[in-house]
């Protein structure tokens, strides 16, 4: 699913503007990595949080060069899922092989 399916979806059911419910989503995605990129975690309870995390610096290969390069330590913004959604996903979606 894409953000404009996600659009389209929101617009069928709540009968809003394209344009507003477009705007929302955009400030609502803006306002999380305004969040994150000033260090502040986004808690969105029963879905799940947008977090900043800790990568130390490591030893990696450039295979195709086969050398050795140094990762610096860095931070990544990640999702973890709330465990009620995580709970929803188990039980409905079936799994692939």
């Amino acid at each position: 699913m894409t953000k404009a399916d996600i659009i389209t979806e929101i617009i069928s059911e709540t009968g809003s503007e394209r344009t507003d419910t477009q705007k929302v989503i955009e400030t609502f995605m803006k306002k999380i990595k305004q969040s994150l990129t000033s260090g502040e975690n986004v808690y969105l309870r029963g879905f799940g949080s947008f977090i900043i995390k800790y990568r130390a610096r490591k030893l990696g290969r450039h295979i195709s060069k086969d050398l050795s390069i140094v990762i610096p330590e860095h931070n990544i913004p990640a999702f973890k899922p709330a465990k009620s959604f995580t709970e929803l996903i188990k039980k409905n979606v079936p799994i692939k092989k």
